[in-house]
């Protein structure tokens, strides 16, 4: 999936891909990732049970993510 990055060194993220993660306006945390970059949602402190599971809540916490999605993003990537 291509997208711009504006004069302003703005990204935009494809609501697609914004949906499918889970991310929302806010703050995030953008890493160096070999040659590309990683974008994470910043995590608040808590921790949340889900299903009998003790997990990190994010602004991502809900998504639907599943090999099916993880695939298709690597596809993407390689485009």
């Amino acid at each position: 999936m291509r997208t711009t990055i504006d004069k302003a060194g703005r990204l935009v993220i494809p609501k697609v891909l914004r949906e499918q993660l889970g991310l929302s306006p806010g703050e995030v945390e953008v890493t160096p990732d070999g040659t590309g970059l990683r974008v994470e949602a910043v995590v608040g402190e808590g921790l949340v049970e889900e299903e009998g599971r003790l997990v990190i809540a994010g602004a991502g916490a809900g998504a639907d993510i599943d090999d099916d999605l993880v695939r298709a993003l690597r596809e993407a990537d390689r485009r």
